[in-house]
């Protein structure tokens, strides 16, 4: 037999589920036994719903007033046929049917979703109750003679056991979200999230927080703290004001070697062989008030210490140097101080600006009188290994270009007879392996070009330039092959009487100089521009000296070839640094001091360096002439001026396998 279980019978007063094959034996209670289950009795409180005969419906969202007297308790006892009821006293708590034990799906109170079903069950109910032939309450109160849905697996109402996909269920939220509430939950997601936070989800949330600030603090703060210098606590310097000219924050800092004061026309300058050669660098000093202690400039420094390697009667000092008028003033005055008399100023680029190859002229104005003698004026140029001040760094470095192995690296030059007390090429051509050399293979040293020394001829009391190159090892006397060695003006240039000495051979030559070039005397102070222009090829190198736009003297490669027991000295392939200063000693000239007016000055106007376009080097460490490991390594002798041997500074001459014997 078919049955339909979704959908109410005929309107009969049968019950559907008793037909010949069930029987009250069948039953498993008694009308004793079925149980009578108030809502208190189960384990927790919860609002149910009043069940009615119209499917289970809750009362409270379908019910109308109406309905009072179609109320009908759940069945009692069996009676008759099959059932009976007793129905309960009016306002009794009997009227509130609560479902069975048995029942799993409870109709929630207050719920915002409607069951369909139930909807249906309640429309059709009412329009049954409409057509009934009985109004009396009996028919009505007997669920079983009502128009009421049947579970086959309870014998309760269907009303308490979903059949139906939209029945309501408490897990209904999981595969059938509420539109209202979930769109409610999506605008404030983060703070319903943090309200439920459970504990353990809140530790990891502090945890991270934490993670993050320390993070922050190791990698964000403490390298701030660290570099801008909080935490290094030093005591306040002073500081003695020596101007009041304040610097533009622009101008205080070159960007280009090349002085924005320069003209255009000086961009470019020929050599006396007509080549066209570019500016590379130049200092106009127009600015004023600048000083030059160490650090104040970015390529020159003025020096603080006693010129003793010619034994100098003055003290070399910072105060000294100053610019004013567009111009650098080296002022020489009678001021005692570190027991010596005199006070002056050297100003020197040692290892911060040097250049190999090209022409360099200085634009200066001579101090004093041009027919006294006595002061040591000096624009010249020196090798970066040694600084000039240091007698350390020049020991066996000063003023060697060599670059073979032979007799001309080793003490005295290895003659008997005097004619070089110099204690040997330290850096040369054959030192041994693993000992200390900048460039191994390679002969090393420091040689100095003069750009002018300033003397009077006393014999006609007329200023002079002496123009010279000063190299080791020396040839026999002092000599030269002055087969390539040409002067340009006979009337105003000659050879210097003096070649040399012991410690230095010097290729010099002397020219007159105007008495209107100095400082003081008849006629304007004016300025002479005084330089040399030099290529270091061993063939086809030369050093021409000039005075104005005229060279006065040339130096060929080959006038220093081989001599004696020497071999080629080259010109020099050393970066080469700058040196202006103002001294006075009396290894230099006879001093007239009844004739020196102190304080006495020598300006320099600028100081600009060509070189050809194809050949530029601006650097004090070139790549085949290393010097910055090399000073770096050694700090004790470079930046101490009171040491005076190499040996004094800590350090051991390098060993070389002639002297040596080894590899």
């Amino acid at each position: 037999m078919n049955r339909d279980l979704t959908m109410n019978s005929e309107h009969a007063d049968t019950n559907p589920f008793m037909d010949g094959a069930s029987s009250r034996s069948d039953n498993s209670y008694t009308s004793s036994e079925i149980p009578r289950v108030q809502g208190r009795q189960y384990g927790n409180q919860l609002a149910y719903s009043e069940y009615t005969s119209q499917n289970g419906t809750s009362s409270n969202l379908l019910q109308d007033s109406s309905d009072e007297d179609r109320r009908s308790p759940l069945v009692d006892s069996d009676q008759g046929a099959g059932f009976s009821q007793s129905p309960p006293s009016q306002g009794s708590p009997d009227m509130m049917k609560v479902p069975s034990e048995f029942d799993r799906y409870p109709s929630m109170a207050g719920s915002r979703v409607v069951s369909s079903t139930s909807l249906a069950s309640h429309f059709n109910n009412k329009e049954y109750d409409a057509s009934s032939h009985d109004g009396s309450s009996s028919k009505s109160s007997n669920p079983f003679v009502s128009n009421v849905d049947f579970s086959p697996f309870g014998g309760y109402p269907a009303s308490l056991f979903p059949l139906h996909v939209d029945e309501k269920e408490p897990d209904d939220y999981l595969h059938n979200p509420d539109p209202i509430a979930d769109a409610e939950y999506d605008k404030n997601r983060f703070w319903y999230d943090l309200k439920t936070m459970d504990r353990r989800s809140g530790m990891g949330v502090v945890g991270f927080i934490l993670f993050f600030l320390a993070a922050a603090v190791v990698f964000v703060v403490l390298p701030i703290v660290t570099y801008s210098g909080i935490t290094n606590h030093s005591e306040p310097e002073h500081y003695e004001i020596l101007t009041h000219y304040e610097y533009p924050l622009s101008a205080a800092i070159r960007t280009s070697l090349i002085d924005p004061d320069t003209p255009e026309e000086a961009h470019y300058k020929e050599n006396q062989y007509g080549e066209k050669w570019v500016l590379t660098f130049s200092e106009e000093f127009n600015a004023e008030g600048r000083t030059f202690y160490d650090g104040d400039d970015q390529f020159f420094q003025a020096v603080d210490l006693h010129y003793d390697a010619t034994k100098d009667l003055e003290w070399y000092d910072p105060d000294a140097v100053t610019t004013e008028n567009g111009t650098l003033v080296l002022r020489m005055d009678a001021y005692k101080n570190h027991n010596l008399f005199y006070r002056s100023g050297m100003v020197q680029s040692w290892n911060k600006l040097c250049f190999t190859q090209g022409m360099i002229f200085v634009s200066a104005n001579l101090p004093n009188y041009g027919n006294v003698t006595g002061l040591w004026p000096g624009l010249w140029t020196m090798g970066n290994l040694a600084r000039p001040g240091y007698l350390a760094t020049s020991d066996g470095v000063w003023p060697y270009t060599y670059d073979s192995c032979d007799a001309g690296i080793t003490a005295n030059q290895s003659s008997p007879d005097g004619i070089s007390y110099l204690p040997g090429q330290r850096l040369n051509v054959c030192t041994c392996k693993g000992e200390d050399h900048p460039n191994r293979g390679t002969g090393r040293g420091a040689p100095e070009i003069d750009i002018l020394e300033g003397e009077v001829d006393t014999r006609v009391m007329v200023g002079v330039a002496s123009q010279s190159y000063q190299v080791a090892p020396m040839d026999i006397w002092y000599m030269p092959d002055y087969n390539f060695v040409e002067i340009h003006n006979l009337e105003v240039t000659t050879m210097n009487t003096y070649c040399g000495g012991p410690f230095q051979q010097a290729l010099s030559a002397t020219s007159t100089l105007n008495t209107t070039w100095y400082e003081s005397g008849a006629g304007e102070a004016n300025y002479q521009v005084y330089g040399y222009e030099y290529l270091n090829d061993d063939d086809t190198g030369h050093l021409s000296w000039y005075v104005g736009e005229t060279p006065t003297w040339t130096l060929h490669a080959y006038a220093l070839g081989p001599n004696g027991n020497v071999g080629f000295r080259r010109i020099s392939k050393e970066p080469m640094a700058i040196i202006l200063n103002l001294g006075i000693s009396n290894n230099w000239a006879y001093i007239d001091w009844n004739a020196i007016h102190f304080p006495v000055h020598m300006r320099v106007d600028f100081v600009r360096v060509y070189q050809p376009e194809d050949q530029i080097n601006m650097t004090c460490d070139p790549e085949d002439y290393p010097t910055y490991d090399y000073i770096e390594n050694h700090l004790d002798a470079y930046m101490n001026p009171n040491l005076t041997s190499w040996s004094s500074a800590g350090y051991k001459v390098p060993k070389n396998h002639l002297v040596h014997g080894c590899t």
